[in-house]
């Protein structure tokens, strides 16, 4: 339908976004009497080449009539068509008794030269068509009952996702350097196209809180740990609806919050609450539905179930929990897809526990009982893949969490686990994220990227999978492609302390230090350290302010933060001294106070178990010690110390020393970065 250069090769162009129109290459518009005929040849518009069923379009555009009277009204609508384009296209439909097909070669569509233009990699071309297109929607103005309206609202979600997929594919595909410009370019003309939809679109956003359950009924509470998660995976799948992250709406569990101050701390318009009680061998589950704008009860609902069957009544109860808020909050919403779990109830609430443990991460022990309890779940379903991604978190986690005395053990155990969950189900999208971290630990950020993207696109709405994109990107330079990822999990997580530190880091390597600051400052609110904030303090020039704020990391030790690997915890005036020279060092700003700094992190780097612990790595880029950074990132990437990487990217003295050293190039290329700009691009600041 269109030639390699983009030019329509057909002798119409239909219009499907916005009010569907028919135009010439000329531009004349082609009158279609009838909203019918309008709709057939829309409907036929969207699969070119694709036989449709004539029972499918009689029964959308003229439900309510005898079949009879459906068909024939379809066979007449077709005959009217091809007179009106007879003048231009003689024959646009092939047919059959059961099915009418649009002929390939008779029209083009905006849909299909975006499509075209996108796997073409002809960006500034796609650019001026997302522009056009601007945030109308699909068939705008067409409106046949019911059905046809959640047809619609189905397809509209397939191309939106397609779309998507589209973009980040041509976005990455021509990693060129000369075609940065126009990626660029297209990028934010997406962006911006996905904001005014937001603004112009009722935007829905949920928060499902952990439901009550009596504290003495083990089963009950196991029971209602399975109904959170599920609710929350099944209304994930709903493309009119945007889910709060698991992790944001747990942090709540137990606050003495108001339903307005809930709904506000998590940045979303309804919450989902509810309550579990036993009555005899009955289990009743008590929804509610409730306007965050006002706390307000919009819908309210009661489910029953016997207690022999838990596992299966949680499943029912967040199919029929969903139906019910579509109604209630005026979306047509098609059932979810079944997803791939355990029937074993035993395996179920084992898994359960360990994520829980998981999501905690921080505590004496409470990852290795996290990994005893995922292993014990797959010992019990060793198909539940699931579960096996679960475990492949697990062991990150304990790499990066604990004071670990085999990082890369643990990476290697995450990296089985995860290709074991993908091997049981390809749609495993956060096992392919985690086992892109693997490929980081390989110096194959290619790799690593390549799986952040698949994972992406198989789950864009988990705010892991968001994240895991957008640092990947953070790390390689590309700051710029890599914000809005970030701020997308900061967005659907808000209450993650871990996706600040992310966006405190984007906003200071693009200069924006207040941003940067406001960031950190919210970072260091859901109790993170407050190393990044004080960078970015000192980069506003209050330096005073800087050390102060950098030292109060000191009061987090052996709580969020323990000491490197092999060590033994300081404390008392030796950690106090060691934290005024890590302060002073770093945010100071006078040189002899880092050169104290430095020759103490070229002591660590001698002596600690792990010479290329985080404890090292952060500071010495911080202070643009580029002949540490080299020894350690440039000998092992671990899955503590890559996010590291991110830092880099400041221009800002003396971070920037490290990319201005001699060795620079040489280190990019060992570790994999020449590699990755070639084909997702070169840095924000090596471009130009």
């Amino acid at each position: 339908m269109s030639g390699s250069t983009g030019r329509s090769l057909a002798p119409l162009r239909a219009h499907l976004f916005g009010r569907f129109r028919l135009t010439t290459l000329d531009g004349r518009e082609i009158p279609i009497s009838g909203k019918r005929a309008q709709a057939v040849l829309a409907i036929l518009c969207l699969a070119p080449g694709e036989p449709i069923e004539r029972e499918q379009l009689s029964q959308l555009l003229w439900r309510g009539k005898f079949r009879a009277q459906a068909r024939a009204s379809l066979r007449q609508t077709l005959l009217e068509l091809k007179r009106s384009l007879a003048e231009t296209c003689p024959d646009p439909f092939e047919g059959s008794r059961e099915h009418v097909t649009l002929r390939t070669d008779a029209l083009d569509t905006d849909l299909a030269e975006l499509e075209s233009a996108l796997a073409g990699y002809r960006h500034e071309q796609a650019r001026a068509l997302v522009l056009a297109i601007g945030n109308q929607p699909l068939l705008d103005g067409l409106d046949f009952g019911a059905a046809f309206e959640e047809w619609l609202s189905a397809r509209r979600g397939q191309v939106e996702q397609r779309l998507q997929v589209a973009i980040e594919q041509s976005l990455v595909g021509d990693g060129t350097r000369r075609a940065d410009h126009a990626r660029s370019r297209l990028r934010e003309a997406w962006h911006q196209r996905g904001r005014s939809r937001s603004s112009d679109e009722r935007d829905i956003r949920v928060a499902v809180l952990p439901f009550r359950a009596p504290s003495d009924a083990e089963d009950l509470t196991v029971f209602a740990h399975g109904l959170f998660d599920e609710l929350v995976t099944t209304l994930g799948q709903v493309p009119q609806l945007r889910v709060a992250g698991r992790g944001s709406s747990r942090t709540l569990q137990g606050a003495a919050l108001s339903p307005a101050d809930a709904a506000k701390t998590l940045n979303v318009t309804h919450l989902v609450e509810g309550s579990i009680r036993r009555h005899g061998d009955t289990v009743r589950v008590h929804v509610d539905l409730v306007d965050g704008s006002d706390g307000f009860e919009t819908w309210s609902g009661s489910f029953d179930g016997e207690r022999t069957d838990l596992f299966a009544l949680q499943q029912s109860i967040a199919e029929a929990v969903t139906q019910e808020l579509s109604a209630a909050l005026r979306l047509r919403i098609s059932r979810p897809a079944q997803r791939r779990s355990t029937p074993d109830k035993a395996a179920y609430a084992l898994y359960l526990q360990g994520r829980t443990l998981t999501a905690r991460a921080i505590g004496d022990g409470v990852l290795a009982k996290a990994v005893e309890l995922l292993e014990a779940s797959l010992a019990i379903d060793p198909d539940f893949a699931a579960c096996w991604t679960a475990l492949a978190e697990a062991h990150v986690y304990t790499a990066v969490y604990t004071p670990c005395l085999d990082r890369l053990g643990q990476s290697e155990r995450m990296a089985e686990c995860a290709m074991k969950a993908i091997e049981l189900d390809p749609l495993q999208g956060h096992a392919r994220a985690m086992l892109g971290i693997h490929r980081w630990t390989l110096n194959d950020p290619v790799g690593a990227l390549d799986l952040a993207h698949e994972a992406y696109r198989l789950e864009p709405h988990n705010p892991d999978v968001v994240l895991r994109l957008g640092s990947f990107l953070l790390y390689i330079g590309r700051t710029r492609e890599a914000l809005p990822y970030i701020e997308a999990a900061v967005d659907q997580d808000p209450v993650n302390g871990r996706n600040y530190a992310m966006l405190c880091v984007a906003r200071l390597n693009l200069g924006q230090v207040d941003g940067a600051i406001e960031a950190g400052r919210r970072m260091v609110d859901l109790g993170l350290p407050s190393m990044w904030l004080a960078v970015a303090t000192a980069a506003s020039g209050d330096r005073k302010l800087a050390v102060d704020q950098y030292r109060q990391t000191m009061a987090l030790m052996n709580k969020t933060m323990f000491p490197p690997a092999g060590s033994r915890p300081l404390s008392g005036p030796a950690l106090y001294a060691f934290w005024q020279i890590a302060a002073r060092g770093v945010c100071s700003g006078r040189s002899i106070q880092r050169k104290v700094y430095c020759a103490l992190l070229e002591n660590l780097h001698a002596t600690l178990h792990d010479p290329c612990d985080t404890s090292i790595v952060l500071p010495a880029i911080w202070m643009g010690q580029a002949d540490l950074v080299f020894k350690t990132l440039g000998t092992q990437i671990t899955p503590a110390n890559m996010f590291c990487l991110m830092s880099m990217w400041a221009d800002l003295e003396p971070i920037r020393q490290i990319r201005l050293h001699a060795g620079f190039p040489s280190f990019a290329e060992r570790i994999g970065l020449t590699a990755a700009w070639e084909k997702y691009g070169h840095p924000d600041l090596l471009t130009g």
